[in-house]
Formats: C-alpha cells, sequence, structure tokens
C-alpha cells in the first residue's frame, strides 16, 4: 500500500519542517505543501487540486497540519478521502480569533465594514470580507482527526478548541505551559510523544 504524509505549516512556515515527520513516520512518503493561498477562500481550488493528485497516487494520505494550515484544510479537504488528521494549535474558530484581534487593535465592527480592511500595530491585517466569509462558512469536518493544544496559546481558547473537537469528534491532548507555536526542544518532544501514543493506540 502506498502511503503518504502531508504537512501543512502555518503562517510563516515552511515546508522544510515536514523533515521532522520523516523518522515518525516509516513506511511513508513525507510531502510539505507549499500553499501560496493567503484566504480559505483562495486555499479551497489550491488544496482541492494538490490533494486530488496525491488521492489518485496515494491509497493512504495522513494529514499534518498547523494552525491557519488546519483551518485551510478543513475548508478545502472535506471531500478528500484523508485516513487520518493531526492538527497541532489549529484555528479552529476562526471568527473569534478575529474579533479578539479587533479588541487588541480597538476596532469596530461598523468600523471594519465602512473601512474594508484595516491593518493594525501588531502586524496582522483585519478584513471585513474575510470576517463575513468565516461567518457564513461554518467548518464541516468528520475525518478521524487529532488535536494538539498548548495551554498558553494566545490565538485560541480551550473553551474554543474544546468546543471545536466535540463538534468534530476529535480527541484533544493538551500540553501544560504549551504555545500556540510548538517550537521548543521540550515541546517538540511533547509533539513527538503525542503522535507516537496515537500511532500505537
Amino acid at each position: 500500500m502506498k502511503k503518504c504524509l502531508v504537512y501543512i505549516h502555518g503562517k510563516g512556515g515552511s515546508v522544510d519542517e515536514a523533515e521532522h515527520y520523516k523518522p515518525l513516520f516509516a513506511g511513508y512518503k513525507v510531502i510539505g505543501f507549499d500553499y501560496q493561498a493567503q484566504t480559505p477562500w483562495e486555499a479551497k481550488s489550491e488544496f482541492a487540486t494538490f490533494f486530488s493528485n496525491l488521492s489518485a497516487e496515494y491509497e493512504e494520505i495522513v494529514l499534518m497540519a498547523n494552525s491557519i494550515g488546519a483551518f485551510f484544510a478543513m475548508h478545502s479537504l472535506q471531500n478528500i478521502p484523508i485516513t487520518e488528521a493531526y492538527f497541532i494549535s489549529p484555528i479552529a474558530d476562526m471568527e473569534n480569533l478575529i474579533k479578539n484581534m479587533m479588541l487588541w487593535a480597538n476596532v469596530t465592527e461598523v468600523e471594519l465594514q465602512q473601512k474594508g480592511i484595516i491593518s493594525t500595530e501588531f502586524g496582522e491585517t483585519l478584513s471585513w470580507e474575510y470576517l463575513s466569509w468565516v461567518r457564513t462558512h461554518p467548518i464541516e469536518w468528520n475525518k478521524p482527526t487529532h488535536v494538539l493544544y498548548g495551554s498558553n496559546d494566545n490565538l485560541q481558547s480551550l473553551k474554543d478548541i474544546k468546543n471545536f473537537a466535540a463538534k468534530i469528534g476529535a480527541d484533544v491532548t493538551i500540553m501544560p505551559s504549551g504555545e500556540h507555536w510548538f517550537h521548543t526542544k521540550e515541546q517538540m518532544h511533547f509533539l513527538d510523544n503525542w503522535i507516537t501514543r496515537i500511532k500505537t493506540s
């Protein structure tokens, strides 16, 4: 059986991060997806095309997706035969994240609607089109999914993650003091153990 693991990085991430997962998935072709999409509606066609081609070649496709990469994947791959998904710090409630960023930037919905796009001091761009799209396109995801979450995640609350997991039937593992970006030696060790435990259970 031909099997592959596809790694989808988060914002500012790199396909090179896929290398980390090769020892954990022996027998799988490990592929990093170098996507260009900046919005879920752009991702829809780009992701679907990439994965449709893979599904013609591989009998088993496992997904490893990080942060907004997981968000894009869920909006794009519902009809692709994904065997299993591992989500690391997924953006599970984009509407709440945008509303929180609006609070941080002291921007009201009326202001955002009037201006359309507002740049923030913390480097993110707020978009009325994005917020409106998210509100009219709820996540629908029914693949077997495992979620890894850091208790110090500053982008998604534990409540949002738990609500999301309950909705899609995913299990959640929480790393005490873990961050949104899993990158330290301790965090990556925890992540590796999480994957190993799931694969051997």
